[in-house]
């Protein structure tokens, strides 16, 4: 669905991307997490057609979106972080504006209007200036205008910045709706966000992708950490024999002790077979836990060494 390949763009001296490359199946919901000023609003530019990259290829549903600017947006549902609502108009005559500009057949417009009003829980709203509603409620008005050309691709910029608890969670149910008939796409700064709502996180740190995963990998993905009473002998080599072991850190404790971290396989709990190695060898045990590899673990280690 997208091919990001190689991009890269300045801001004068500022380098705001810097050789990014990922790629979106049809069907996925993925989150672009980073810092504020890590160049994800300048991700979602490029790819609607807003702005140019200085250098990389970006193809959408397999249109190049520098050649062929107009079929791409047409294929693409966009909601900035900031969406061009008029709060004079009603919920109706601004979803019937949008549905002009999007050139949607006059025969067309009232039912496009009414599943995308249905699908965004604003059909109680329709008469009502935009002025009027809440946040949460507006939010629900940008979707709708997203939706109303029935796109193949959702891009949303941070889709739940500013809203309350209570407006989160029914925005989030809102995207998961939509996301049955679209591929989705929404940057956020926020971890929860993109936990709660996506199958996979691409994490971008000053301009650059510095991880790409499956959230279902990491949490099967599960990482044992061993601390001893005191230095052993072998225990590093014997460690790295075990079955699903696919690397050793041996580090300290903040208070001295020798731990060795066991790096384990997706599906692979390490802890019953060290427990067992560790009682056979008569290892001095001080502790032993899974340390399971969490979306939040990732992105603060890269966010420290970045």
């Amino acid at each position: 669905m997208i091919d990001v390949s190689d991009l890269s763009k300045s801001y004068g001296r500022i380098e705001a991307l810097r050789g990014v490359t990922f790629h979106i199946r049809p069907g996925e919901i993925v989150g672009l997490l980073g810092p504020n000023a890590a160049g994800k609003t300048t991700i979602l530019k490029i790819l609607t057609g807003y702005l140019q990259p200085d250098r990389g290829a970006v193809t959408v549903d397999g249109l190049d979106v520098l050649t062929n600017t107009r079929a791409v947006q047409a294929r693409i549902g966009y909601l900035p972080e900031n969406a061009p609502l008029y709060p004079e108009l009603s919920v109706q005559a601004y979803l019937m504006m949008i549905a002009e500009l999007r050139q949607i057949p006059e025969t067309e417009r009232g039912n496009r209007i009414s599943e995308a009003v249905y699908a965004a829980g604003l059909t109680e709203h329709l008469a009502r200036p935009i002025g009027q509603l809440s946040k949460g409620f507006r939010q629900r008005v940008g979707l709708a205008q997203a939706i109303l050309h029935k796109p193949k691709l959702l891009i949303l910029d941070e889709p739940t910045v500013g809203l309350d608890p209570t407006q989160i969670v029914e925005v989030r149910g809102l995207i998961r709706r939509l996301a049955e008939h679209s591929t989705v796409l929404f940057s956020s700064h926020i971890l929860s966000e993109v936990e709660a709502l996506c199958h996979r996180a691409i994490i971008l740190i000053n301009g650059e992708v510095k991880a790409d995963a499956r959230l279902a990998d990491l949490e099967q993905t599960a990482n044992a950490v061993l601390v001893l009473q005191a230095r052993t002998d072998g225990v590093e080599k014997a460690l790295r024999g075990l079955r699903g072991a696919r690397g050793i850190e041996a580090t300290r404790t903040s208070d001295g002790y020798p731990a060795y971290r066991v790096l384990g396989q997706i599906n692979s709990d390490l802890c019953p077979a060290i427990f067992d190695l560790a009682r056979q060898s008569q290892w001095p045990v001080r502790e032993l836990r899974r340390d399971v590899k969490t979306l939040e673990a990732v992105f603060n280690q890269l966010a420290t060494t970045a």
